[in-house]
């Protein structure tokens, strides 16, 4: 009798030893997105990636823990320091500017990777620590100004949120413009949760611009975009690929019609040419996704969040050739497997990080777009 509990006490301390080891090697992952909010549409995509996936990254156990930042800046940073707290390896996150710089600020001083799935280019103060899965503005507006010429536009107006995300596409457009010889004849501005943008629309329309830019994304930026139609405008309505998704279809009805945009080549994968790197992978992502959430559910910000996996999963099994999760040597390996990446095809095109370029999509990430009849349709 001594003997048999004697096994079972042996075997129970065993089995503590095994899941204590098991424990140590499990990669934490803090993932804060925007679930609720005026950002909505992007953050819920993106977590219902994050619970299709396989519970490993490189081989090893993965933990997520997922909290909501309410499209809220300061929420987003209480997350962050949640994340700190749990001591997680790596941080990704959140769905627009201002939350994912909340997070950078803390991802810089605790020395913590983070894979950001808004659409802006990590800070040069944040670079170290911070990549960024979205296509660059550049990037985007490249492809985007292409379209610009083809149809002659000379005159340009633009309308985009105020602060963080509008100004990064502003940024980009002013000069561009001018490059281009077309002129920028209105610039107007607007905040998320404004429910009218009468006045602003009516001052563009009074420039006779030939186009229209928008520089807002998820269902706010459907707003300005329904004022210009309803006012009768018939010039060009352009958008970014923050809006490249299907709650912006179904908000905007038939007034989505005709609208120009760049996008990821995951959202329309089966138009793609069969030797596009990242069509074999937009549409294995897409079966899974689809199979879950239903036909034409697919998403950008979907996209994102799986990309940021595939990246992940790649840079966890080289970081563990030399350090284990949890410690600070673990992190700095982490950090330097994920900017070592080259060529590597994921659902939104090819990425190549580097020292001084931590969003590493080039051309090949962008496909121009438009809505014919409630439907995406590639216009490349």
């Amino acid at each position: 009798m001594f003997q048999h509990y004697r096994k079972l006490a042996l075997a129970g301390i065993a089995a503590l030893a095994m899941s204590g080891a098991q424990a140590a090697e499990t990669v934490k992952v803090g993932v804060s997105l925007s679930a609720t909010g005026p950002a909505a549409s992007l953050g819920i995509p993106s977590k219902q990636v994050i619970e299709l996936l396989p519970k490993t990254l490189g081989g090893l156990p993965a933990q997520y823990i997922v909290l909501d930042d309410a499209t809220d800046a300061s929420t987003a940073a209480k997350n962050g320091r949640r994340f700190i707290e749990e001591q997680v390896d790596v941080i990704v996150g959140s769905n627009t500017v201002p939350t994912s710089l909340a997070l950078s600020a803390i991802a810089v001083e605790t020395k913590t990777p983070q894979i950001g799935l808004s659409l802006a280019a990590p800070r040069p103060e944040h670079l170290t620590w911070v990549f960024s899965m979205p296509q660059t503005v550049d990037v985007m507006n490249g492809k985007l100004f292409e379209d610009m010429k083809k149809r002659g536009v000379k005159r340009l107006a633009f309308i985009g949120f105020t602060g963080g995300y509008g100004d990064v596409w502003l940024r980009d457009i002013e000069p561009r413009a001018k490059r281009e010889g077309i002129e920028l004849v209105s610039v107007q501005r607007y905040e998320r949760t404004d429910q009218s943008v009468t006045g602003q629309v009516l001052r563009i329309l009074g420039a006779k611009p030939d186009a229209v830019f928008i520089g807002g994304s998820g269902t706010p930026g459907v707003l300005p975009m329904r004022e210009l139609k309803a006012r009768g405008f018939k010039g060009h309505v352009y958008q970014n690929h923050g809006m490249a998704n299907n709650d912006v279809l179904r908000l905007a009805g038939e007034q989505a019609n005709g609208m120009i945009l760049p996008t990821g080549p995951v959202l329309v994968a089966e138009g793609l040419p069969d030797d596009h790197p990242s069509k074999a992978v937009a549409l294995k992502f897409l079966k899974l996704y689809e199979d879950k959430y239903g036909p034409g559910s697919r998403d950008n910000f979907a996209g994102y969040a799986y990309d940021a996996y595939l990246l992940l999963d790649r840079a966890v099994a080289e970081a563990a050739k030399s350090a284990k999760p949890g410690t600070a040597e673990f992190r700095q390996a982490l950090r330097d497997a994920l900017e070592g990446v080259k060529e590597f095809a994921v659902t939104h095109g090819v990425l190549n990080m580097s020292p001084t370029q931590h969003a590493g999509f080039d051309s090949r990430a962008a496909v121009m777009i438009t809505v014919e009849n409630g439907r995406w349709k590639v216009l490349d």
